[in-house]
């Protein structure tokens, strides 16, 4: 809980920008700023933690998605660590549900480079060669995070839902469980495991993309997997008042939120 609070992962965003499927993840309302329950935040990262680590362990990969300026950095050094496929710039569309035809494309890629490196293409005219490069250039720009995707994942993690419509769509068309970060403004509705918290702060974001990169990196390593949690139903049963912030949280609340605002241009 702690690293929850130091992480600025209870501010959620002003009350005007709002999304009212979130108000049962919301704990206060703070000068204009909803401020996130993290008891349940907590409980539903463990779910989502587990259900990560589980699907590792039945060798499913996980797929890394986060296009946000802010985000770009910590989806590629993440999924980098725990050795999954990421995409941190424009989404692919038909990445998953044309997934043949995008395969097809990082197969060209890795063909290309091959040949680069084995020195194929030293014979060919000068025109032809920065021709292939351009190519090269062009399929690494979308696609080199995706160079060991070759079948569809076991579960997309991804940062902020209300950016990434594009990947939440396909995954629901082909019904691969999401896991995302959630803030207020989001719809948890459409997300198998959300975990409501702050999706704009660096500090945020890059703590909990490493706890699900460490589930990936434990569920490979053959630790014992724990039962699958539900997926978070539409319509959940009424949650318990959360317990109240440690008084000297809730004193350092704007002041902390004022920081973040600053750093990251949170709304």
């Amino acid at each position: 809980m702690k690293d929850l609070l130091e992480a600025g992962v209870h501010f959620g965003h002003r009350t005007r920008k709002w999304n009212p499927k979130m108000a049962r993840y919301i704990y206060t309302e703070r000068k204009g700023i909803h401020i996130i329950d993290l008891g349940q935040t907590l409980d539903l990262f463990e779910r989502a933690y587990d259900f990560v680590r589980s699907q590792a362990a039945q060798g499913k990969p996980a797929l890394f998605v986060g296009t946000k300026r802010q985000v770009q950095p910590t989806i590629e050094e993440e999924a980098k660590r725990c050795g999954c496929p990421y995409t941190n710039q424009r989404w692919m569309g038909g990445c998953l549900t044309n997934f043949e035809v995008i395969r097809r494309r990082i197969l060209h890629m890795l063909e290309i480079e091959r040949n680069f490196a084995e020195g194929k293409y030293d014979r060919l005219p000068l025109k032809e060669r920065i021709k292939l490069e351009k190519e090269l250039n062009h399929l690494r720009r979308n696609l080199d995070g995706l160079r060991n995707l070759d079948r569809l994942p076991g579960v997309v993690y991804l940062i902020d839902p209300t950016v990434e419509v594009h990947a939440v769509r396909e995954a629901n068309i082909l019904g691969i469980p999401i896991v995302a970060i959630c803030d207020t403004d989001s719809d948890p509705n459409s997300i198998d495991y959300p975990i409501p918290g702050n999706d704009d702060a660096i500090k945020s974001t890059r703590l909990i993309t490493a706890r699900i990169a460490d589930a990936v990196i434990e569920g490979r390593e053959g630790l014992q997997t724990t039962e699958l949690p539900p997926a978070a139903p539409s319509e959940p049963a009424e949650v318990p008042a959360p317990a109240p912030l440690p008084l000297e949280a809730d004193s350092h609340l704007m002041e902390m939120w004022e920081e973040i605002t600053t750093e990251e241009g949170k709304d």
